[in-house]
């Protein structure tokens, strides 16, 4: 089985130790993980704003960087969703109908692919799980509240491995964090009003660090938090299971 990791532009460019994370978790669940030197975005911002006509060039570049691997994993669940739902929507390139099913979220790799394993990781913290909508909603990497079914959370199952760490209940257990791409550039105050509303509910239930599979959500987060003076950290679901 071959994989290649696939690193969104956010975290390339601004978060960086999250991809180093994921790729030695990967690699100590025994994974033969590639990293392509020559990937770029997979082009969800111009889609998500009703341009993906736009991004033939880069869909034809992902082709050519992910074509030879058996999977394709990565550390966000929106751009998973992306290529997995909305990837040459309008661009018709052939050949990349196996994106659509080999295209994974990290979490969902480990639990679903390789049978969830054991964690051999180490965090001594109170931690919250923020679900993004795309990996709750779009990914079903949990069940979210609007649906009838038993509860279950991927990230949650494999979170509770890690040593020392505490997974604090929450109020609102699957609310958006305001993000939305795009959105917190056009609703700006809606935005603002709905992250300082989930950092509310991790601070009221003890959470020192809060997580989540997307590191877009935490870096809305972590900008409201700096600017409100709050005492509380964002870490990737990755770093925190890759933590010793």
């Amino acid at each position: 089985m071959r994989v290649g990791l696939f690193i969104p532009c956010y975290i390339d460019q601004f978060y960086p130790k999250v991809g180093i994370a994921t790729l030695q978790l990967l690699k100590k669940l025994g994974v033969d993980v590639e990293y392509p030197l020559n990937q770029t975005c997979c082009g969800q911002p111009l889609a998500n704003s009703g341009f993906e006509s736009y991004t033939k060039k880069v869909g034809e570049l992902f082709k050519q960087n992910f074509d030879k691997y058996d999977y394709i994993v990565s550390p966000s669940g929106s751009c998973v969703f992306h290529v997995r739902n909305h990837f040459n929507a309008a661009n018709k390139i052939s050949g990349v109908e196996n994106f659509r099913e080999n295209t994974f979220e990290l979490c969902d790799f480990i639990t679903n692919v390789l049978g969830n394993l054991d964690i051999d990781a180490v965090f001594n913290k109170k931690v919250g799980l923020h679900q993004s909508c795309h990996g709750l909603r779009g990914l079903k990497l949990g069940r979210s509240s609007e649906t009838v079914g038993p509860p279950y959370s991927i990230v949650n199952n494999l979170l509770e491995k890690v040593s020392g760490i505490q997974l604090m209940p929450l109020g609102r257990t699957d609310e958006c964090c305001g993000f939305g791409g795009t959105f917190a550039i056009a609703e700006e105050a809606i935005s603002i009003k709905m992250a300082k509303d989930r950092l509310k509910d991790h601070l009221d239930h003890g959470v020192e660090v809060i997580t989540s599979t997307d590191m877009s959500c935490l870096m809305h987060l972590h900008g409201v938090a700096v600017r409100r003076k709050l005492n509380i950290e964002m870490v990737h679901v990755a770093e925190i299971l890759n933590s010793k």
